[in-house]
């Protein structure tokens, strides 16, 4: 697909169904912000079974720590983190209804496997641009966890978010394609 594919959350089966590893996307609406501390801190909640601070089902969590906005600006540099370390608590999130997580870099086999079984999509976000991706976003609320400071819950409105799916449904996985690709014999 050439043309980035417009998606707003929350998304359904329908909409990943369509998308591929590879294609483009520009994400208009609500998603929500967790890394490491806050993932932790869901999954406390889970094992509880307390509530979650917000309804996952349909939607995207992007892994990503801001920094403080300057003085008249929603929000600081807002650029993905490592995506690998929310894998231990991606799968049960997924298992939820959460259609799409977002940061940087490959994810484990076990949450490939999630993705599949409850069709869901990895997004990754551009690496270094966090000061260019701020400017996607147009409001920044903390919702829960404020105490864990730039690792706090989130709801971002954002508009236009370029990020590219890495992993679809089918299995289908940018990282190990590019490696094949750029394989000598």
């Amino acid at each position: 697909m050439d043309k980035p594919a417009r998606i707003t959350p929350p998304l359904t089966d329908r909409d990943v169904e369509y998308l591929r590893a590879g294609d483009k996307v520009l994400i208009t609406g609500v998603i929500y912000t967790a890394r490491d501390a806050a993932h932790k801190k869901l999954s406390e909640a889970m094992d509880k079974g307390d509530a979650l601070p917000f309804d996952v089902r349909g939607q995207i969590i992007y892994y990503v720590g801001p920094t403080p906005p300057r003085p008249g600006e929603v929000i600081g540099s807002a650029g993905p983190t490592t995506s690998g370390r929310m894998d231990v608590y991606t799968p049960r999130l997924l298992s939820l209804g959460l259609k799409a997580t977002m940061g940087k870099g490959q994810r484990s086999e076990e949450v490939i496997d999630a993705m599949k079984k409850y069709k869901a999509i990895y997004l990754a976000a551009v690496g270094g641009a966090g000061a260019l991706i701020r400017k996607c976003i147009k409001k920044a609320d903390v919702i829960a966890y404020g105490d864990l400071g730039a690792e706090a819950v989130r709801r971002l409105t954002v508009e236009d978010f370029p990020a590219v799916v890495a992993n679809d449904i089918y299995g289908g996985d940018i990282f190990k394609a590019g490696v094949e690709k750029y394989r000598r014999p």
